[in-house]
C-alpha cells in the first residue's frame, strides 16, 4: 500500500469531518471527492487504479484548490484497508465507489464481479464497526430492479431477478448492509440507486476516462465521435419501445456527485429516520439509445457513426426513475439538462486530444 499525501490549504480547524472514498480517482468517485472538499470534508481516496488514473488528482486539486490524500491499495486486501483505517483515525463516513461496474462484461467474467464487489463492502463493514465510522453511503444501481413491470421505478418496486451478474452483485451488497445492521452494527447506511451517470464536470478537468476499451455507453460514443472508434454499436432494434433501442434514464454525473455529499452529510450529522434509507438517483425521464446520439448530434453538430448489432446478454429493456422521494427528504433534483450533459461529455473528449491523451 502507497500513501500519497499533500496538505490541504484549507485550515483543518474548519473541517466537516473525513470521509473516505473508496474508488475516488474513478468516474463518479472524483466529481464526488470535488463536491466533498468544496462542501468543506477533508477526503482520503483510495483506489487501485483498475480502471482510473492517478492524475486525475490533479483534476481534483485544479478544480477544487484542495488535494485529498491518496492510498493506492485494493479494497479486497482486508490488511491493506485496515492500514488505512489507522492512518487516519478520523474517518467520520465512508462513500464506496470501489466496484466493477459493466454489464456486459460482468457476464462475461462473473467471479471478478462478485470477488470485488462483495468482498469489499464486507471488508469495509467489518472495519466501519471496528473503527466508529459514522455511516456509509453505498453506490448501488437501478439494475436491482432488474426488468421492471412498470415505469418510472419507485423504492417500493419489487426487487427482480437481476439480468447480470453485475445487477445480482448490488442486490446482494444491499442485502448485505440490511443484514448487517439488522443484526446490531452500531452505524447508519444510506443506499443510492442511481441510473445512468453521464457527462463530465464542466471545467472539463475530469471526466469517464476508463482504461481499454469502454464498457459504457458515453464515452465510446463521443470515442467515436472524434474518430478513436470506427463505429457505435446499438444493441438492439427489436425491444419494445418506440425506436426499438432500450431506454435508460440518463443522470448528469455532478448533479448525482452532489446527491452524495447531501447524503454523507445526513449520516454524519445523524439525520437520518432509518437505519438504512434507500434513494433512487434519476431525472424521472427515459432517452432511448437512439434518442441519445440524436440529442448528442444535435448538442455538439457532430456526427456519431452507428450500426444496429445484436441484443447484448444482461441488458434490461427499459428502465427509468421516479426520482419524488429523494426530491422530497434529500432535497436534492438532477436539473442539469440532457443537452448541457452531453456538450460536456464532448468538451471532455475534445480536452483529452488537445493533451494528447486520446
Amino acid at each position: 500500500m502507497r500513501i500519497a499525501s499533500k496538505a490541504n490549504n484549507k485550515d483543518m480547524a474548519t473541517s466537516k469531518g473525513r470521509i473516505l472514498v473508496t474508488g475516488g480517482t474513478g468516474y463518479i468517485g472524483s466529481h464526488t471527492t470535488v463536491e466533498l472538499l468544496d462542501a468543506g470534508y477533508d477526503v482520503v481516496i483510495i483506489d487501485n487504479l483498475s480502471n482510473s488514473n492517478r492524475n486525475v488528482l490533479d483534476g481534483i486539486e485544479a478544480i477544487s484548490g484542495r488535494r485529498p490524500d491518496f492510498v493506492e491499495a485494493d479494497c479486497t486486501d482486508f490488511g491493506a484497508l485496515e492500514k488505512l483505517f489507522k492512518s487516519y483515525p478520523d474517518i467520520v463516513g465512508i462513500i464506496n465507489f470501489a466496484a466493477s461496474k459493466a454489464v456486459g462484461e460482468s457476464v462475461q467474467k462473473p467471479l471478478l464481479y462478485y470477488r470485488n464487489n462483495l468482498n469489499t463492502l464486507i471488508n469495509l463493514l467489518e472495519l466501519s464497526k471496528r473503527y466508529n465510522v459514522k455511516g456509509l453511503v453505498f453506490s448501488s444501481s437501478c439494475t436491482v430492479y432488474g426488468e421492471p413491470d412498470s415505469n418510472p421505478v419507485t423504492e417500493q418496486s419489487p426487487i427482480k431477478p437481476a439480468t447480470s451478474p453485475y445487477g445480482n452483485t448490488k442486490q446482494i451488497c444491499e442485502e448485505i448492509i440490511c443484514d448487517d445492521i439488522a443484526a446490531g452494527a452500531p452505524f447508519r447506511s444510506i443506499i443510492l440507486r442511481y441510473f445512468n451517470p453521464v457527462g463530465s464536470h464542466p471545467s472539463a478537468l475530469i471526466g469517464e476516462l476508463p482504461n481499454g476499451v469502454p464498457q459504457n455507453l458515453i464515452p465510446y460514443l463521443t470515442q467515436t465521435a472524434i474518430g478513436i472508434r470506427k463505429e457505435l454499436s446499438v444493441f438492439g432494434d427489436d425491444y419494445n419501445t418506440p425506436d426499438g433501442s432500450c431506454i435508460r434514464d440518463y443522470i448528469d454525473v455532478v448533479d448525482l456527485a452532489k446527491a452524495h455529499v447531501i447524503a454523507v452529510e445526513r449520516l454524519v450529522e445523524g439525520k437520518t429516520e432509518s437505519p438504512v434509507e434507500i434513494f433512487n438517483l434519476g431525472t424521472g425521464n427515459g432517452v432511448s439509445v437512439l434518442q441519445l446520439i440524436s440529442e448528442f448530434e444535435a448538442a455538439t453538430g457532430v456526427k456519431v457513426p452507428h450500426r444496429i448489432a445484436a441484443r447484448r446478454e444482461g441488458d434490461i429493456e427499459k428502465v427509468w426513475a421516479n426520482p419524488r422521494r429523494a426530491n422530497e427528504i434529500l432535497g436534492w433534483k438532477a436539473d442539469t439538462p440532457l443537452a448541457d450533459t452531453l456538450r460536456s461529455a464532448w468538451k471532455w473528449q475534445l480536452a483529452l486530444r488537445e493533451r494528447g491523451i486520446m
